[in-house]
């Protein structure tokens, strides 16, 4: 199993350059080993922003970000990256290469051997419920949507990282096939342990993933709690109208969602 890494955000905000507002202005919360979080918001509200600072992708103003005690400033962003899984809407799967190739791109980057890259391509196949021998020497462009989001997962999780960043990795897919990738995301991440920050817009989506949300409004965060405690004590009037809090009949209805995703009767 892949023991997760801590998170801590202290303070953390970015401002663009000729930007009037930051994009995320002092966010500070914390994330256990193995915790899914995920950042809950409406478009341009920062969570991507906030997301990509993890991996350096974006740069922080001011504030800090440790890995396991660790300033990721003080690290070197290649290494940092290599041990970050991450995963996007877009996929990003290299087309001139075959699935395999794809999934094998960190752990030959890594210097793993060849032989033990190849059992890694297919135990992560399997993991994602593809067939090894039917796909690894497909091209992306033979994978219908569906299929290239669990390569894309697989990829992620390749070099089994201790933090897997993903965002909106499933909003170009439709809803039946969305909800089939949501239970394979919550049973891969409970079976490695990864600590993982899931972006999404969609409050069903959170709720169904999510060990903790944290809702963000305009590049600040308004409360960071368990989906329970969102419902039932929501910090905000936004946050209130955001998670449905007082709807006895959505109450119901996520308790069920919930207890789908998870295999309960």
């Amino acid at each position: 199993m892949t023991a997760g890494a801590a998170l801590r955000f202290a303070g953390a905000a970015v401002r663009y350059s000729g930007s009037d507002q930051p994009a995320i202005e002092d966010v500070s919360f914390e994330v256990a080993p193995g915790e899914l979080i995920v950042l809950l918001g409406p478009s341009g509200c920062g969570k991507s922003t906030l997301l990509r600072t993890v991996n350096r992708l974006v740069a922080l103003t001011s504030g800090s970000i440790e890995v396991d005690g660790r300033d990721i400033a003080t690290m070197d962003p290649v290494d940092l990256r290599r041990g970050i899984g991450y995963a996007i809407q877009a996929v990003g799967l290299f087309t001139h290469m075959s699935v395999a190739q794809n999934i094998a791109v960190v752990p030959s980057l890594l210097g793993w051997s060849r032989e033990r890259i190849e059992q890694r391509v297919d135990e992560l196949l399997a993991l994602v419920h593809l067939d090894p021998q039917r796909y690894r020497d497909r091209r992306p462009r033979q994978l219908s949507g569906g299929e290239a989001q669990r390569v894309g997962v697989a990829r992620a999780i390749a070099a089994r990282p201790r933090v897997l960043l993903m965002d909106e990795p499933f909003g170009a897919v439709d809803a039946l096939v969305r909800a089939s990738l949501q239970r394979e995301l919550a049973r891969i991440v409970t079976e490695l342990g990864t600590t993982t920050l899931f972006v999404t817009h969609d409050f069903d989506e959170a709720l169904r993933l999510a060990d903790r949300i944290v809702v963000m409004r305009s590049g600040r965060v308004e409360q960071a709690a368990t989906p329970d405690e969102l419902l039932e004590a929501p910090a905000t009037p936004y946050v209130r109208e955001l998670v449905h809090a007082g709807d006895a009949v959505y109450r119901t209805y996520y308790a069920h969602v919930r207890a789908q995703l998870r295999g309960s009767p």
